[in-house]
């Protein structure tokens, strides 16, 4: 039996009245995906407290400190804490790109006899402030003579892969005390490829251990 409402006889106050309270929100009970570090929690109410969600990565100690730009990060040696630099400072760049020199590195017996050129780029990564307070060359890096011992690397003995020469020009760039890092490409654009193509290019990053 109902009354004149459609309700039943004692189902008053069953259903809240119109302005009596808050309209139940759907998305309040609904659980949240929460991404943290890569795993994807599902939480519910926590996700809105702070002192409930997971604790991020420690940050780096004094002997980790990293320096970062966008999308390269730099692990310093003692040689800039030495000089000053604070933590997460941003390094200066030396950059020589485009050294060209003949090489004979390859798989095939053909790049051995014969060669062919290879292209360098390197981007030096280091503290360049002392060098220009005392306008003085030997607390920096000489590109010149880096530019030659790079050359003597690429003329010299020869290597299967240049993923190998990259290794070995990125050493000699870090054997300079004032090179934090250092970002070597050794471009082989004659590569013994059947097919139309620009340039074959293989890219290291390599830090100060």
């Amino acid at each position: 039996m109902t009354d004149r409402t459609g309700e039943r006889p004692g189902e008053e106050g069953a259903r809240p009245a119109a302005g009596s309270g808050p309209h139940p929100d759907p998305a309040r009970d609904r659980p949240q995906v929460h991404i943290h570090d890569g795993i994807s929690d599902l939480i519910g109410d926590s996700a809105h407290d702070p002192s409930r969600q997971p604790a991020g990565p420690p940050l780096p100690g004094p002997e980790e400190e990293l320096l970062s730009e966008p999308g390269r990060t730099v692990l310093p040696g003692p040689s800039e804490r030495r000089l000053g630099a604070g933590p997460w400072r941003v390094p200066d760049r030396i950059s020589l790109r485009g050294l060209r020199v003949r090489g004979r590195h390859g798989v095939l017996a053909a790049e051995r006899e014969l060669g062919q050129e290879f292209v360098v780029d390197v981007v030096l990564f280091l503290d360049t402030e002392p060098a220009a307070a005392g306008d003085d060359l030997t607390l920096t890096v000489h590109y010149g003579e880096l530019a030659e011992d790079l050359a003597r690397v690429v003329a010299g003995e020869p290597v299967n892969l240049i993923e190998t020469l990259a290794q070995r020009l990125a050493d000699v760039c870090l054997a300079r005390e004032q090179v934090w890092s250092v970002e070597v490409s050794v471009h082989k654009p004659a590569a013994p490829i059947p097919l139309p193509f620009d340039d074959v290019v293989v890219t290291i990053t390599r830090s100060r251990s």
